[in-house]
């Protein structure tokens, strides 16, 4: 086997904590507005549990690096064009049904992708997945739950569940590009591309008990995770990172 190369494993453990980091900022803003105290309790509770994911994949992408940043300095004094999340996990949540649509199409892909890296010659990698993976189907569970609820439920509850099916949609697709770096690591992560059959297990038949329609394939593949990224992720940056950069290096 070919000699793994360490800016390969960092690229891709950034493009994971990224993901992660960035929708579980998302999902605070939903802290004090979600539409009932469990659903407000449980959205938070998923943030900090991605938060979590996020905190163990940057520390390890910076040991890797050995410039001496830490998670908090990859997290909080990174630019924007320096984050490989993607683009499903940066823009607008909009309102609580797209929320919880954006919640289960990204849990449904991370339980493939953990289940994958169970399996990672890199231990520590192996270790992430073994944690993170009940996590994410305890996220993959509930979100699926009121994607049928709202789908399957009133007719306006459906229409706004569709529209935000249509608008999530073509983001999907760059969930399951792959590229060199994933070749390069072979035995150590799975290719996206190779992830989509089980996603597809996992998503479609909540869809169709919800009355969803699954909408065409997007003719445009987003590129948030190579850094290219939509209007959205400046402004959650901007207030993420605020702190830490007004009071550089500050501690409680």
């Amino acid at each position: 086997m070919a000699q793994i190369r360490n800016d390969d494993l960092i690229e891709y453990l950034l493009r994971l904590g990224d993901s992660t980091l960035v929708l579980g900022q998302r999902l605070s803003e939903w802290c004090g507005h979600a539409p009932a105290i469990e659903e407000d309790i449980a959205l938070t509770n998923t943030a900090l549990d991605l938060i979590g994911q996020a905190r163990q994949l940057l520390t390890y992408a910076g040991e890797l690096e050995g410039r001496g940043r830490d998670e908090d300095a990859l997290a909080f004094l990174r630019d924007e064009l320096e984050f490989r999340n993607v683009t499903l996990a940066e823009v607008d949540g909009g309102d609580f049904g797209r929320t919880v649509l954006r919640v289960f199409l990204f849990a449904a892909q991370q339980v493939a992708q953990w289940q994958a890296l169970l399996g990672s010659s890199d231990a520590r990698l192996a270790a992430i997945a073994e944690k993170s993976i009940k996590e994410s189907r305890y996220h993959l569970r509930y979100a699926a739950d009121w994607v049928v609820r709202l789908g399957d439920g009133t007719d306006e509850s459906r229409r706004r569940m569709q529209d935000a099916l249509d608008f999530l949609w073509p983001l999907v697709a760059e969930l399951f590009e792959s590229d060199a770096v994933e070749a390069r690591l072979e035995g150590v992560a799975p290719a996206s591309a190779d992830l989509r059959d089980a996603w597809e297990r996992l998503v479609l038949p909540v869809l169709a008990e919800a009355t969803l329609k699954v909408p065409a394939e997007a003719v445009y593949t987003t590129r948030g995770k190579y850094g290219v990224h939509s209007e959205a992720l400046g402004p959650l940056l901007a207030e993420m990172q605020f702190l830490q950069r007004a009071y550089p290096g500050g501690n409680w």
